[in-house]
């Protein structure tokens, strides 16, 4: 079945590892520094990518044989703008206080070169099921860095996760401190680079000879 094809699992899974968009590519690190400092808004915006990126690569893909050469970027901006507002307007609906903390980068994911890579180097040359695998795939590879970061940075920046106590208030009475370095960005970085380097060392294929 095409469906579970072999090279459609390859599509899907591969972004969420061997060819992941953040660690391997190093695609959308910016969004990564500088909104993981929770992880309610990691989980949201990894979530909010993965279905612009999924949509933006089903609606390009349908398009492609109609798209002019000269104008393809033009209307690759469009039709992502128009699904990043769709997405923004839903945020400000139903998460209103998760959507002040993305603050601009909700918007920004219009100029995420996750984004604009996929739709040029897949949805462009590929139909539609198969862009939208690509989409899913490139979208959970880059939410998984996403929340890693967000998980590591909250528990020991602040002691919570999703915004709930879980280091005993025995562990403070005991002398614990929350790492404050942990919440600014130039801690994600290190994060970002330990994931690296873990993955790698588990990857031995992927380093540089």
């Amino acid at each position: 079945m095409g469906f579970l094809s072999s090279k459609n699992k390859s599509i899907l899974a591969g972004p969420l590892s061997k060819n992941n968009p953040v660690i391997i590519q190093m695609l959308g690190i910016c969004s990564a520094l500088a909104v993981t400092s929770k992880l309610e808004p990691s989980i949201v915006m990894a979530a909010s990518v993965t279905i612009v990126v999924a949509f933006a690569n089903v609606i390009i893909s349908l398009l492609r044989n109609t798209i002019p050469n000269r104008i393809r970027i033009i209307v690759q901006l469009v039709v992502v703008a128009a699904l990043v507002t769709i997405v923004s307007e839903v945020l400000k609906a139903f998460a209103y206080d998760v959507n002040k903390q993305l603050s601009v980068f909700v918007g920004l994911i219009i100029t995420n070169c996750i984004l604009m890579g996929r739709l040029e180097a897949f949805a462009l040359g590929n139909g539609p099921w198969a862009s939208f695998l690509d989409g899913i795939g490139n979208g959970l590879g880059y939410g998984i860095i996403l929340i890693i970061i967000g998980f590591f940075r909250e528990l020991f920046g602040s002691g919570t996760l999703l915004g709930y106590q879980v280091i005993p208030k025995i562990c403070y009475d005991l002398g614990y401190v929350n790492n404050g370095l942990m919440i600014l960005p130039p801690m994600a970085l290190i994060v970002v680079s330990i994931i690296i380097w873990v993955h790698r060392s588990r990857n031995k294929e992927l380093q540089e000879k």
